[in-house]
């Protein structure tokens, strides 16, 4: 769904009348029924600044940096009562996808980080070598910076960064949204001062809109879009509705969608869409998922257990118990180990900390309607930890492992544990004259004026819980697609087209399709943006021009100075062994795409030859909680030999355990993947067995006890002799 704006464009005020600071009678039409004498008053409290940072968020943070290192005023804007938006609301750690792609006053930031835990006083729950004894890597080889990061470390380094610039921060201010804009009259467009429902207001020579919903550049009449556009605008392959795309994050086969199973009139379970998903790659106006990132512990001085919220509602979490009695068996969580016995947790497969469908109204609701869902996402998320913890019909290794985990007692103190930054994967995103695509992401179209560069898997969330015909829960949006080098980002995609805002940058909300926005959102990059955001401000001031028509030559120039990185040179993937066809290949064959799954959902294409698009691993985690089945049945009875489809490699597991249903019962037999398959080094033999026509027969093969990565790729059935 795309935001459409008018020529119409209200509340802009003469230029002339603002120099330094607004004018009482200016200040008539910003605030429409308070007397001369009050808007007098409010006219002495008006600040001017060179630069107007609205979101304090890690983008807001660099971008205010960046503006007294080159001498400017700023002020930054915080609606909350607290800087720095995910990057110190729990996600400690960072996605990126190419560390060297961050440059500049975002490397700072976690050069800064090391140098914290580089001092004894920063490890109080655990000794630095304890934690490093539980598989954590401090750094890369030969890197001065530090990757994972507790919140309150994160918010630390940005205070002292305040601090240090004497940045003015105002907290608690948000923008009146429906008349806090004030814009000159006649083109070209620009922002003259924002005022707050407070009525504080405040003016400045160039605007940057850092929030994670777009509130000032959407207030500004800023052309924009929320949702997914349709693949054939922009022509991608991976936008839109994903159903057949959908293989991560799912959830068990066969688990009933219906209050009472079997029986559609009794209703849906709650948070499923009762309306069939349109064709996949047609555009909605649907978001991916929001979810808190949980800063846990395990400590037991440090650890508030996990409580039963007021409200709880068991409903809600009938779907989460029907899947694991449909077969899973793993932890639905991903816990990221950080410093002093803390995570960064997130969500992970079919049922998890993603609160599905419950934030489409978020980009456009007003700040009450937004409020009301922050609250719905964080009773949900505290019922799903209590559930997960002490439910009964939640399988035992699941309780174990939860219940030992709990909220920390030195974190986000003011909520006992819990954050109030919701994780705002995606809200608005701006339409600018330059927008990012996938074919930005994959390498087929180059940015003109690079301004940073981005390196994260194409990346969305699920979007909807539907029913299918059979009356079966699926998720459907998670797309996951990788495999290209670091690549740039244009600075057109970070300012409005030149018709509309002539003094807005927007590094957060910026120019792009939801896939590539999926690849782009990562914290890192916001505060790449940000920086240059500023420094393109700065550079608007002193050419006093617009930021559409500023000498882009002089801000790359000033940016590599600051050591940002616009170009990857580092190495490039060869080109991926072929992809082999099912249909090409004689006998029987099941690609892992046909297969039955708890777990397996990681995908690869690193080690070739492999049957159709990737191949399946278990990712060495979660052993004796996943399996995989391929079925299959014989149209004449006879004698098969059955095959096992895998590339081989040193991580993977000898002892593969697959077991092969056959007409005269079942036979296990135990793999080894480190070993090249001997067949074509594509299959290996597992024996021959009997069976009849029109049965079904299955192999499956499960993960317990393996001793490295387990893979499946397909299974091949090859006639060996006819049944007597």
């Amino acid at each position: 769904m795309m935001k459409k704006t008018t020529c119409v464009r209200t509340k802009r005020f003469p230029l002339s009348r603002f120099i330094g600071i607004l004018s009482s009678v200016a200040l008539l039409a910003f605030v429409p029924g308070v007397s001369v004498a009050q808007n007098a008053d409010i006219a002495q409290s008006v600040n001017s600044y060179d630069i107007v940072v609205y979101g304090g968020t890690s983008g807001g943070i660099a971008a205010a940096v960046q503006a007294k290192r080159m001498g400017r005023s700023v002020v930054v804007i915080e609606p909350s009562q607290r800087l720095g938006g995910l990057t110190t609301g729990g996600l400690g750690q960072t996605d990126i996808g190419n560390k060297a792609a961050v440059g500049g006053i975002a490397r700072e930031f976690y050069q800064a980080v090391r140098a914290h835990y580089e001092k004894p006083e920063a490890w109080k729950w655990q000794a630095k070598e304890e934690y490093r004894s539980r598989g954590q890597s401090m750094t890369s080889k030969g890197e001065d910076t530090m990757w994972t990061f507790e919140p309150s470390t994160a918010s630390k380094i940005y205070q002292n960064w305040i601090a240090e610039y004497e940045i003015p921060v105002i907290y608690g201010e948000r923008l009146d949204r429906n008349a806090g804009v004030a814009m000159t009259r006649s083109l070209p467009w620009r922002i003259i001062a924002i005022r707050m429902e407070s009525g504080r207001t405040f003016s400045g020579k160039m605007f940057i809109d850092a929030t994670y919903e777009g509130d000032l550049m959407a207030s500004a009449k800023v052309d924009y879009t929320f949702g997914r556009e349709p693949n054939s605008r922009y022509d991608e392959t991976l936008s839109g509705v994903q159903t057949s795309r959908a293989v991560h994050h799912q959830l068990v086969d066969g688990v009933d969608a219906y209050l009472t199973p079997g029986q559609p009139e009794s209703g849906l379970l709650p948070f499923i869409d009762a309306s069939a998903p349109l064709a996949d790659g047609s555009g909605d106006d649907r978001i991916q998922a929001y979810c808190f990132r949980m800063c846990m512990t395990d400590h037991p001085d440090n650890r508030i257990p996990f409580h039963k919220p007021d409200g709880y509602e068991p409903m809600s979490y009938e779907l989460l118990l029907r899947n694991f009695e449909a077969g899973e068996r793993r932890v639905p969580l991903s816990i990221g180990i950080m410093p002093n016995r803390k995570t960064d947790t997130n969500n992970n497969f079919g049922v998890s900390t993603d609160f599905i469908g419950q934030n489409y109204e978020y980009p456009e609701a007003t700040y009450e309607r937004r409020a009301e869902i922050v609250a719905e996402h964080l009773k949900y998320q505290q019922g799903l930890m209590w559930t997960l913890a002490n439910h009964p019909r939640v399988p035992e290794n699941v309780r174990n492992e939860v219940s030992r985990w709990g909220m920390c007692k030195d974190e986000f103190t003011e909520g006992n544990g819990w954050q109030q930054q919701l994780y705002i994967r995606e809200a608005r995103r701006m339409i600018s004259d330059y927008v990012m695509t996938q074919h930005h992401c994959q390498g087929r179209q180059i940015a003109d004026v690079p301004v940073g560069m981005a390196a994260y898997t194409m990346d969305s969330h699920h979007v909807r819980r539907y029913v299918t015909e059979e009356g079966k829960v699926r998720n459907e949006g998670d797309v996951q697609v990788g495999g290209f080098v670091p690549y740039p980002i244009d600075y057109k995609s970070i300012v409005p087209k030149a018709n509309q805002c002539g003094n807005l940058l927007v590094p957060v909300c910026l120019s792009a399709s939801h896939m590539a926005f999926g690849s782009i959102r990562m914290e890192p990059v916001f505060m790449v943006l940000g920086q240059s955001a500023a420094t393109a401000a700065g550079h608007a001031i002193d050419q006093r021009t617009m930021v559409q028509r500023i000498d882009t030559a002089k801000l790359v120039e000033r940016l590599l100075a600051d050591h940002q990185v616009l170009e990857w040179t580092g190495p490039r993937p060869g080109p991926r062994a072929a992809e082999i066809q099912a249909r090409s290949l004689p006998g029987i064959v099941v690609d892992d795409e046909q297969a039955r799954r708890v777990g397996f959902e990681s995908v690869g294409t690193t080690v070739g030859p492999y049957i159709g698009v990737h191949y399946r691993h278990d990712s060495d985690t979660e052993k004796g909680n996943q399996s995989i089945r391929l079925t299959t049945r014989f149209e004449k009875p006879g004698r098969y030999e059955v095959r096992i489809a895998y590339g081989s490699h040193a991580n993977r597991a000898t002892n593969v355990p697959v077991k092969i249903a056959h007409a005269d019962g079942e036979a296990s037999v135990k793999v080894n993947q480190r070993k090249p398959p001997s067949i074509d080094r594509l299959f290996e033999p597992l024996g021959v067995y009997s069976f009849l026509a029109n049965t079904d027969y299955t192999v499956e093969i499960g993960n317990a006890g393996t001793d490295g990565f387990v893979i499946v790729d397909a299974i091949q059935w090859i006639a060996a002799e006819p049944l007597e």
